[in-house]
């Protein structure tokens, strides 16, 4: 029993060891946005002292939001001009529409232009309190009904963006080819939440190898498909700000696409491979004179229930997030020749549709190697 408690502690500081390694390699020369003294663009919060002059109207036309400017004088709060007041006209229009008042803090733009000279702008709604109680309350809750594995749970997403924050965007942007570095750090991530979640044990170990078989399932179909149909990321709306990129970074853009699919994918499919793996390991604590056969089964009859749930949550998560663009198309009354052919559409469609398969491969898969490993002595 010591000798594996030692074992355990050895092989998570090696873990933890190599994690750190590899973000400090992948953020080594990162590209970094600098000011000097007489030049250069900063973000900074301040505060609303006062509202000088009010010239703004209500637009009836456009859902009564205001239009015109107001006169603000306000103090900067952070970076290296803290404490100047400053006069500042806040613009107001249907697309850019800031409205505060006496005493609220706000995100500001600094332009320098030269040794001591500058320009505040209204940026936007200082959201950075906003952002931070919405984690924490994401955080009381998922510990406050999870307890002890709802606190793991939340270790484990942590760990997932550090990774992908801190490892996959670097790498990437320095010519990392970006589809096997995106499954290395899927198979990775879902292994490190599944055994934060479960420990190392066989349901966790069958539910981390069927998640890896169900992304890889959804990115080779979406590798076909887009192919078959000539997309590519180049076809996707921020194709011309990666080429800027390009230029001068080593960053290959072609499989951001599939990438993009594979973190889309993931988490619904470690979802539905931890439901059939730990339904299994049940199923047979319960009955251990079932075999493999008899496991598989019950493996597909639950997988069966819950991969049409799952594949609408992934499907309509597309659907919402893409909204308003298929609001405005369908306001321009195409034809549907013409909407299918559309790459807005035709990215979508492959997207939800890769993904869902991917969670439906997951079921089988997972339940084979749950069966298996479980009915192993």
């Amino acid at each position: 029993m010591k000798n594996e408690l030692i074992i355990k502690i050895v092989s998570v500081v090696v873990f933890l060891a190599l994690s750190v390694g590899v973000i400090i390699y992948a953020n080594t020369d990162r590209p970094s946005y600098s000011i000097t003294e007489d030049s250069g663009v900063e973000y900074e919060t301040a505060r609303v002292l006062s509202v000088i002059e009010d010239n703004t109207t209500i637009d009836t036309e456009v859902e009564n939001v205001k239009k015109g400017s107001t006169e603000l004088e306000v103090e900067l709060l952070s970076g290296r001009y803290k404490g100047d007041v400053c006069h500042v006209t806040n613009y107001y229009s249907a697309l850019y529409n800031v409205d505060v008042a006496k005493g609220d803090k706000v995100s500001v733009r600094i332009d320098t232009t030269d040794v001591g000279v500058y320009n505040v702008s209204i940026y936007n709604y200082n959201r950075k309190p906003l952002m931070i109680f919405l984690v924490l309350l994401f955080f009381a809750v998922l510990v406050a009904l999870g307890g002890k594995q709802g606190l793991k749970a939340f270790l484990g997403l942590v760990y997932t963006v550090l990774v992908i924050c801190f490892v996959l965007l670097p790498l990437t942007l320095k010519g990392v080819a970006p589809i096997p570095l995106t499954i290395a750090i899927v198979f990775v991530t879902s292994a490190v939440c599944f055994l934060l979640i479960g420990g190392v044990q066989r349901k966790t170990i069958a539910a981390a190898l069927g998640s890896l078989a169900g992304v890889l399932i959804a990115a080779m179909l979406g590798g076909i498909t887009a192919k078959l149909g000539g997309v590519t990321t180049f076809q996707m709306d921020e194709a011309e700000a990666l080429l800027l990129v390009k230029s001068t970074n080593a960053i290959q853009l072609r499989g951001l696409f599939i990438c993009g699919i594979l973190i889309a994918a993931m988490g619904a499919v470690m979802d539905i491979a931890m439901s059939i793996s730990s339904a299994i390991s049940e199923v047979h604590e319960a009955n251990s004179k079932l075999g493999f056969s008899d496991l598989f089964k019950a493996g597909m009859n639950i997988g069966r229930d819950a991969m049409g749930t799952m594949a609408n949550t992934l499907v309509l998560a597309y659907v919402g997030g893409a909204l308003n663009m298929m609001v405005l198309i369908y306001s321009y009354g195409v034809s549907f020749t013409q909407l299918i052919n559309t790459d807005f559409v035709a990215i979508e469609l492959i997207r939800a549709i890769a993904g869902s398969v991917g969670i439906i491969g997951t079921v089988p898969c997972v339940a084979g190697i749950s069966a298996w490993l479980i009915c192993k002595k």
